[in-house]
Protein backbone atom coordinates (compact mmCIF):
# COMPACT_ATOMS: atom_id res chain seq x y z
CA UNK A 1 0.00 0.00 0.00
CA UNK A 2 2.87 2.12 0.62
CA UNK A 3 4.54 1.64 -2.87
CA UNK A 4 1.73 2.70 -5.50
CA UNK A 5 1.07 5.95 -3.06
CA UNK A 6 4.73 6.91 -2.62
CA UNK A 7 4.78 5.83 -6.75
CA UNK A 8 1.12 8.03 -7.23
CA UNK A 9 2.64 11.40 -5.51
CA UNK A 10 6.38 11.30 -7.45
CA UNK A 11 4.93 10.80 -10.58
CA UNK A 12 1.62 13.69 -9.76
CA UNK A 13 4.71 16.16 -8.62
CA UNK A 14 6.35 15.47 -11.13
CA UNK A 15 3.74 16.07 -13.53
CA UNK A 16 2.78 19.23 -11.75
CA UNK A 17 6.14 21.25 -11.39
CA UNK A 18 7.85 19.33 -14.80
CA UNK A 19 6.67 22.23 -16.82
CA UNK A 20 8.15 24.93 -15.17
CA UNK A 21 11.18 26.76 -14.68
CA UNK A 22 12.75 29.02 -12.51
CA UNK A 23 14.37 31.68 -14.63
CA UNK A 24 16.47 35.06 -13.64
CA UNK A 25 14.32 38.35 -13.63
CA UNK A 26 15.76 41.12 -15.60
CA UNK A 27 16.43 42.80 -12.11
CA UNK A 28 18.28 40.19 -11.05
CA UNK A 29 20.32 39.86 -14.31
CA UNK A 30 21.64 43.64 -13.90
CA UNK A 31 22.48 42.99 -10.34
CA UNK A 32 24.23 40.20 -11.19
CA UNK A 33 26.49 41.77 -13.98
CA UNK A 34 26.87 45.24 -12.44
CA UNK A 35 29.94 44.16 -10.53
CA UNK A 36 31.37 42.83 -14.30
CA UNK A 37 34.00 44.98 -16.31
CA UNK A 38 31.45 44.17 -19.28
CA UNK A 39 28.11 45.02 -17.83
CA UNK A 40 26.40 44.45 -21.50
CA UNK A 41 28.27 41.73 -22.91
CA UNK A 42 27.29 39.78 -19.28
CA UNK A 43 23.32 40.63 -19.69
CA UNK A 44 23.40 39.73 -23.05
CA UNK A 45 24.69 36.55 -22.41
CA UNK A 46 22.73 35.79 -19.07
CA UNK A 47 19.91 36.97 -21.26
CA UNK A 48 20.84 34.65 -24.02
CA UNK A 49 20.47 31.33 -21.50
CA UNK A 50 17.52 32.38 -19.63
CA UNK A 51 16.16 32.40 -23.13
CA UNK A 52 17.27 28.86 -24.20
CA UNK A 53 16.22 27.79 -20.52
CA UNK A 54 12.43 28.68 -21.11
CA UNK A 55 13.01 27.21 -24.91
CA UNK A 56 13.32 24.47 -22.91
CA UNK A 57 16.85 23.92 -24.50
CA UNK A 58 19.80 22.25 -22.39
CA UNK A 59 22.47 25.08 -20.54
CA UNK A 60 25.81 24.69 -19.03
CA UNK A 61 26.00 25.31 -15.45
CA UNK A 62 29.42 25.71 -13.98
CA UNK A 63 29.48 24.26 -10.89
CA UNK A 64 32.64 25.94 -9.00
CA UNK A 65 34.38 23.89 -5.93
CA UNK A 66 33.73 24.62 -2.42
CA UNK A 67 36.52 25.97 -0.80
CA UNK A 68 36.58 26.21 3.41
Amino acid sequence: MKLPLNLFLTIFVFFIFGEKSLSLTDYQIKNICKKEQRKSTCIKFLKEKRSNLQKGNLIEIPVLPYKR
